[in-house]
């Protein structure tokens, strides 16, 4: 008898309100483990809020986010890895300091992992981050992000900013070190970078999902890659 898996992340009619800004309208939305799902979005459709909603950084204004069944709390924290879409380690770090503090901090984190990815792109342990390029800088903290075992990685805006060999290097860095029963959520609105590793697409626009699928049902029912389909869905 197959094993019934309980949703990683799931939103009813999930409503967020920023003052008369209406962020997220009634959302629905069920996400299982073991996918690597695309959260696509033109800028203010959404997506991050969305993301820092299932971080517990924010409250809902109405429905409710469940991550593994729950809502958001310190015991998610334990099991959820979230990579903002911003700098957020502190600049006075080195990086044996950053091992340290992501081994103190996290019960999941595997300092072996994270330091054979730091050593391939050749950091040096007393290298501050604030000494460190834009691009370094998201390197160093997606290894950090990525380097946990986690049950959940949500991943806001991760090669926004970045040039294409970094993007490179994180795409690789994201597909070559989850476990296969983990949830990745990417949020992006650079489809092309990452649309052959997504398994799911969600379209979210103006704080509604008018999109869900899987991303080979996509190509197939349009005959068009996912970034064309996104231009069409989200043209101006």
């Amino acid at each position: 008898m197959d094993t019934i898996q309980q949703p990683a992340f799931e939103c009813r009619k999930l409503t967020m309100r920023y003052g008369k800004t209406l962020a997220l309208d009634a959302v629905d939305l069920t996400l299982m483990p073991g996918r690597i799902v695309g959260l696509l979005g033109p800028n203010g459709s959404g997506k991050t809020t969305m993301i820092k909603l299932a971080n517990g950084l924010l409250q809902p204004t109405s429905g409710e986010i469940l991550i593994a069944g729950s809502a958001p709390g310190p015991e998610s924290k334990s099991f959820v890895a979230y990579l903002p879409d911003r700098d957020f380690l502190p600049p006075y770090m080195n990086v044996t300091q950053l091992l340290e503090f992501y081994s103190d901090f996290f019960a999941d984190f595997d300092r072996e992992r994270a330091e054979k990815l730091l050593d391939s792109l050749g950091f040096e342990p007393k290298q501050k981050l604030k000494a460190m390029s834009k691009g370094t800088k998201e390197k160093i903290q997606l290894v950090l992000t990525m380097s946990r075992r986690a049950k959940i990685y949500l991943l806001d805006e991760p090669i926004a900013g970045v040039d294409p060999a970094a993007r490179d290097f994180i795409i690789r860095t994201i597909i070559g070190n989850y476990a296969e029963d983990a949830l990745v959520v990417i949020s992006t609105h650079l489809i092309a970078d990452i649309e052959t590793v997504l398994d799911e697409v969600v379209f979210l626009k103006k704080g509604h999902i008018v999109l869900h699928k899987q991303s080979d049902e996509v190509i197939a029912e349009n005959g068009k890659d996912i970034d064309h389909v996104f231009r069409e869905v989200f043209a101006c």
